[in-house]
């Protein structure tokens, strides 16, 4: 999630709905927020009981690979982004691609319906995915908790990557420096902007999953088709879409982002069979 969220255009919410934690994960960034408001209320009882909610052996791992991979694609991303943009753009084509499937086999009634929810979810994110960047040098840091707060919600929301945002905001480039800079100050108010935006955005999409799961899952699918357009391997510097070049690279890459997701796949339907397994030999 943390190496996705590094890249403009895909979002680590679609790869935790790749392995099959995305609604542990929504529950568990709900209950942590409720915690941290039950605390604002002084309300210890409650405190209590919502992070007894929080699933702890999966959030830390997860929030620890999530900061080390963005550490460390901070580093190395943006330069390859930029010398290497069509094979880079190409395999993560192919394994969001690939990855449309997840969400929509999650549709428990798929009707005609779903198609044209799927397809009207696709147009905005289509239009947002095609604005050109732009860069902040000096961003207030107002700015950069309104920036934080924004993008965290596309980090968690499939389909719509919160580096995108950050890049079509301006604060892309500041906020990798800041990472590598260690800027503290920066950095602090990014990460509050991120817990008010997160949690906040959690409790509502979790309530549309439990309550209108198929609606919220075909546009999950929409959000993520319509995206695909930032990962077009051949567009200019305003975002502008241009006609194949070489195509044979692009394709190559795209295929080794399908066989990623394959290998993902796999990992995530073996894990899920041990615990089936496990909690039926318990039972």
């Amino acid at each position: 999630m943390g190496a996705a969220d590094s890249v403009p255009g895909v979002s680590g919410g679609t790869m935790a709905l790749i392995v099959g934690i995305y609604g542990q994960l929504l529950a568990s960034i709900g209950h942590g927020f409720r915690a941290i408001l039950a605390a604002a209320r002084l309300d210890g009882e409650n405190v209590a009981r919502h992070l007894g909610g929080v699933e702890w052996r999966l959030v830390v791992p997860l929030t620890a690979g999530i900061g080390a991979a963005i550490v460390v694609a901070a580093r190395f991303v943006p330069d390859l982004l930029v010398e290497r943009p069509i094979e880079s753009r190409a395999l993560f084509l192919g394994l969001v691609a690939a990855s449309l499937a997840v969400p929509w086999r999650q549709i428990r009634d798929r009707t005609r319906r779903s198609l044209v929810i799927a397809v009207v979810a696709a147009v905005p994110a289509f239009a947002l995915s095609g604005l050109p960047p732009g860069t902040i040098v000096d961003p207030a840091l107002v700015v950069v908790f309104l920036g934080a707060a924004l993008a965290v919600c596309a980090m968690i929301l499939p389909g719509v990557s919160g580096s995108f945002l950050l890049l079509v905001v301006g604060l892309y480039e500041p906020t990798l420096r800041a990472v590598d800079d260690r800027n503290v100050a920066y950095l602090a108010v990014f990460a509050v902007g991120m817990v008010i935006g997160l949690g906040s955005f959690s409790l509502i999409l979790g309530r549309l999953l439990g309550r209108h799961h198929d609606f919220t899952m075909a546009m999950l699918v929409g959000l993520m088709a319509g995206s695909l357009r930032a990962l077009w391997p051949w567009q200019d510097e305003a975002r502008d879409l241009l006609a194949p070049s070489d195509p044979w690279v692009a394709l190559l890459f795209a295929a080794i982002g399908v066989g990623v997701f394959g290998t993902i796949q796999a990992v995530a339907l073996r894990r899920a069979s041990n615990q089936a397994t496990r909690v039926g030999s318990t039972g």
